[in-house]
């Protein structure tokens, strides 16, 4: 045995055999820049532990948290024509369809879900970002039009996510008509008596903005996220001023008026369930995932048992 043996044989060996690191173990707050394990991450719903930092979370994610034990119905959605104006810019429109649902793992850039929260039936919509930057579709409009007419049908509460660029250019027109289409469908809530809750995430940004996410009979939105129709350097163009700090963000809109409520993501479901029974007329939730109890009801009296004839006492010294 000699030094060879007992030591650089066994460093080639351990440098060979090395087993790589696996991504996505880590991610780095946008904000602050901490490295967060994804484990941590994903059970604090994709807020930073350091900062506060909301990064994106899909709607699918979303779900499994806002509803009861996670259990929801997607709600079908009618697909649109594909490629109406046969785009291409440096990809023809559907091959960046097929690539934007490769990586997000959805169909479009809208779920529709109803199920329970708080034991409160809802149809919820919920925009994905990730999905062509969320952008205003053919299929988005269907969506809130299905969304909408299940909640009529079944009297429930219409809740929505939003978080877009804007309309999709590939669609052009096409796109820009679904703002009065949503638009509609919103208004087919309302004259049902039924509530429309937006709740408005990082960012929401164009026609989105000018038509069904600005409509909500409660507008509550996440902490610090980008809100407006025209981009800020746009409007600082337009009228040669500098914008005040946190223009366009969500406490500036919320001291001006434009918004109810800016909630951390941990506590919005349980807002969304103290507002939906309030507008819903119904009691106060229970904490927790038990039903409510069921009313007592009163002992009813058992009628008395015939008593026999009691048996005359012995005395203690006669013989038994």
């Amino acid at each position: 045995m000699n030094w060879i043996t007992n030591y650089v044989r066994p460093k080639i060996n351990s440098i060979f055999s090395r087993r790589e690191m696996p991504e996505h173990l880590w991610t780095k707050c946008d904000e602050c820049g901490t490295m967060l394990f994804h484990r941590e991450l994903s059970e604090n719903l994709n807020v930073c532990t350091n900062c506060g930092h909301h990064m994106p979370i899909s709607p699918r994610d979303r779900f499994r948290t806002l509803f009861d034990a996670g259990v929801f119905t997607e709600v079908s959605v009618p697909d649109p024509v594909e490629d109406p104006l046969k785009f291409r810019d440096q990809k023809r429109y559907p091959d960046r369809l097929r690539a934007a649902q490769k990586k997000s793992g959805e169909k479009e850039a809208m779920l529709v879900a109803e199920g329970e929260i708080g034991r409160t039936p809802v149809v919820v919509a919920g925009q994905d970002f990730s999905f062509m930057g969320g952008s205003m579709s053919m299929y988005v409009g269907n969506a809130i039009l299905a969304g909408a007419e299940r909640a009529v049908e079944t009297k429930r509460p219409f809740i929505l996510f939003s978080a877009a660029g804007g309309a999709r250019m590939q669609e052009g027109i096409l796109g820009l008509m679904q703002m009065p289409r949503t638009t509609i469908a919103v208004q087919m809530i309302k004259e049902a008596g039924l509530p429309y809750i937006v709740v408005l995430t990082h960012p929401t940004t164009g026609g989105v903005t000018a038509s069904y996410a600005m409509l909500g009979d409660v507008q509550i939105a996440e902490p610090n996220a980008l809100i407006g129709f025209a981009g800020a350097r746009v409007i600082e163009q337009t009228i040669r001023e500098q914008l005040p700090e946190g223009f366009q963000r969500a406490e500036y809109l919320l001291d001006h008026g434009m918004l109810d409520r800016v909630t951390p993501r941990g506590e919005i479901r349980d807002e969304l369930i103290t507002i939906v029974r309030m507008l819903m007329k119904e009691p106060p939730a229970i904490k927790g995932d038990l039903p409510a109890p069921e009313p007592m009801l009163e002992p009813v009296a058992e009628p008395a048992a015939e008593e026999s004839p009691a048996e005359p006492a012995q005395d203690e010294d006669e013989p038994k």
